[in-house]
């Protein structure tokens, strides 16, 4: 698994990979579904100017672009975390892929911006998202009841985080 920045060239690869609605209906409802090659592109150019320091990775395995992964800085008050954000092709769930990915952007959070926390926020009901992080060496937090809406249906969220002083990154 490598993570690399993402690049216009990309945008083949991405409208492949984000066009699932597995995918969409795991995400916030700015992620388009279906998802297309104009999706990507116009995204990438949103992305791509402001990504100094890289902020948004594309994820690879075996040297295909697999998944996403981006690191969004808070301000203000909430200026020491970031929120990681992530999605994987389908056909490489269960893998262990997203998990290495977490720990990989994690790791070069702390390392590159002045932080003391990495967070997410994953529906309560998508387990496999959670698993990965948990794997990761992230802790749940808070179980919020109700207080998201995707697809119409009111549902839960979780935030799960991992401070500087307790993550301990290894892909082994």
């Amino acid at each position: 698994m490598i993570l690399r920045p993402w690049s216009i060239r990309d945008a083949h690869d991405l409208a492949r990979i984000a066009d699932n609605k597995n995918i969409a209906d795991n995400l916030r409802d700015g992620f388009p579904n279906p998802y297309s090659l104009e999706d990507a592109i116009t995204w990438l150019n949103i992305i791509l100017p402001e990504n100094i320091p890289p902020r948004f990775f594309a994820i690879l395995a075996e040297k295909v672009i697999v998944g996403s992964i981006g690191i969004v800085t808070k301000t203000d008050i909430y200026r020491k975390n970031v929120e990681i954000g992530y999605y994987l092709a389908e056909d490489y769930w269960g893998k262990g892929i997203m998990t290495r990915a977490i720990m990989a952007a994690t790791s070069y959070s702390f390392r590159q911006f002045d932080i003391v926390r990495v967070y997410a926020e994953p529906f309560a009901d998508n387990p496999g998202s959670r698993r990965a992080l948990e794997k990761a060496g992230f802790s749940l937090e808070a179980t919020l009841k109700q207080n998201v809406i995707k697809n119409g249906i009111i549902k839960d969220s979780c935030i799960y985080s991992v401070l500087k002083e307790d993550f301990k990154f290894s892909l082994d």
